[in-house]
């Protein structure tokens, strides 16, 4: 076949060929690494799909130069996403250096029961997410503190992770202050505060489920941890005061300041703090040569704290292993893997492969809940194909638009479908820049946690439930006489279905 002169829509095989590639790919190498294939193997199975999604680019008439800007403009996209990773990376090596991280778990220890942890992370990060609409801030911060406390307690990591990580999305999907609520109102032309009434259904019932069953996941017995609060009164200084940096973040986010900023601040707030209540463990871990100001070596080691994380050498094996983590280094791997997934969703949203992929699904969905469903579908696949939260949200809705227009819905109808499905759904896939945060976060691989992330999945599945049941649905006052210009047309013109 000759290479047409100007670009070409891609045919259905060319549209499955890249994406299949990425799913084997990844497949591959999770079967041959494991849960290590985020270490590298992952990031050159998704090289490798995008030089296969160039060629098939290329071979329908899009210039190499093109190609290559449509990945350079998605991987843009993902650098505010890269330094919050960074600064979650210095806010927890300064936070394990001051004994914040420590703190955290020792109250934890003493007041929670393994009978009832799971519940309570859950609820407790559900609390915060709603008042701060922010999933990244919530497993920064005290999702790594509740990782600790699992530790200590003896509790699966990834139950763990899957409980913080639904509690945290609850707040990202129902806060008023959540971007990715306000860009789901606003891609649907739905005002918020409708928007966020109508996914309180929903967001309720999903929430209800998943602190049941996390109640029900709660380890039975008696649980005595004298001696990890003990190993920590003797290596560490505990007070509430150590909880500055915390209040600081929220109150932060609370304020609506940018996540890097305020994730930043409360790491350097943590160095701040290590170097007023503990200077000698901060000069001890700076191995400053000898002759060397104090003041020089304290700001030694809140650097090193920030730059490549806390290296603890209490003595007790246990806790050394607790606290010694963090730093902006520690994220290059995720922030590769980032990098790397946006680039491949660039070039196949430039060659339109994901419109050619949803057409015949969207021609096929005769009900309204086929058509949710059909939505939702498309929002899943945008997460894995684009690897961007945001995408997921935006894409979807503009092409489903006029569907559900035509159908007679009301654009709520939409905004609801996008943002139980969007918002969510990223944290599942391990290549998504939600999924790769979460995993880099809270030290848990994504696939180990996503059949814990109960409220990621039962969202999605409740907005197809009540779609396929007809409730909740409403419609326009009379049927559009014509669709939105720059939509995916629907070849369905049907009447609208009930």
């Amino acid at each position: 076949m000759k290479r047409p002169e100007s670009p070409q829509p891609v045919t259905l095989i060319e549209a499955i060929i890249p994406v299949g590639s990425l799913i084997m790919l990844v497949g591959l190498s999770y079967y041959l690494f494991g849960d290590g294939g985020a270490g590298g193997p992952n990031q050159v199975g998704l090289v490798i799909a995008t030089m296969i999604a160039v060629f098939i680019g290329w071979r329908r008439g899009h210039s190499l130069a093109s190609l290559g800007e449509a990945a350079a403009a998605s991987v843009s996209t993902g650098i505010g996403a890269i330094f919050i990773l960074l600064a979650v990376g210095a806010l927890i090596g300064t936070w394990a250096l001051s004994g914040t991280l420590v703190a955290m778990v020792y109250y934890g220890l003493k007041l929670l029961s393994p009978n009832y942890f799971y519940v309570t992370a859950a609820a407790i990060c559900a609390f915060v997410s709603l008042s701060i609409g922010s999933s990244w801030t919530v497993a920064g911060t005290i999702g790594i503190g509740l990782m600790g406390i699992a530790q200590g307690m003896g509790l699966n990591p990834a139950i763990t992770a899957g409980a913080i990580i639904s509690g945290a999305y609850f707040g990202d999907k129902s806060s008023p202050l959540s971007d990715s609520a306000n860009l789901a109102a606003a891609a649907a032309g739905v005002d918020l505060y409708r928007h966020l009434r109508e996914m309180f259904l929903t967001s309720a019932v999903a929430i209800v489920v998943t602190l049941g069953l996390f109640y029900f996941l709660g380890k039975p017995g008696d649980f005595d941890a004298s001696a990890e609060i003990a190993a920590m009164r003797g290596s560490f200084y505990i007070s509430l005061w150590l909880f500055l940096p915390l209040v600081l973040v929220i109150l932060l986010a609370i304020f609506k300041i940018p996540p890097f900023t305020a994730i930043f601040l409360g790491a350097l707030a943590g160095g701040l703090l290590a170097v007023c209540v503990t200077p000698e463990r901060v000069i001890a871990f700076a191995s400053a040569k000898q002759g060397v100001p104090a003041w020089l070596a304290l700001l030694k080691g809140v650097w090193l704290a920030l730059a490549s994380g806390y290296k603890a050498s209490t003595g007790n094996a246990a806790l050394d292993v607790l606290v010694t983590r963090g730093g902006m280094d520690s994220m290059l791997n995720t922030i590769w893997l980032i990098i790397t997934a946006l680039a491949f969703g660039g070039v196949v949203e430039k060659c339109g492969v994901l419109e050619r992929l949803i057409a015949p699904v969207i021609a096929r969905a005769k009900t309204a809940g086929a058509l949710v469903m059909s939505l939702v579908a498309a929002i899943v696949a945008t997460n894995v194909v684009t690897a961007d939260q945001y995408i997921a949200v935006v894409l979807p809705a503009r092409m489903f638009k006029t569907a559900f227009a035509r159908r007679g819905f009301e654009p709520i109808v939409l905004s609801r479908a996008v943002g139980d499905a969007a918002t969510p759904t990223g944290a599942l896939i391990p290549w998504n820049s939600c999924g790769a945060y979460m995993a880099a976060t809270l030290g848990v691989s994504t696939l180990s946690y996503a059949p814990y992330a109960v409220f990621c999945f039962v969202s999605p599945l409740l907005t197809i439930a009540i779609a396929y049941a007809g409730f909740r649905m409403p419609r326009l006052p009379s049927p559009p006489t014509s669709a939105p210009e720059g939509d995916l047309a629907d070849p369905v013109l049907s009447k609208p279905d009930d």
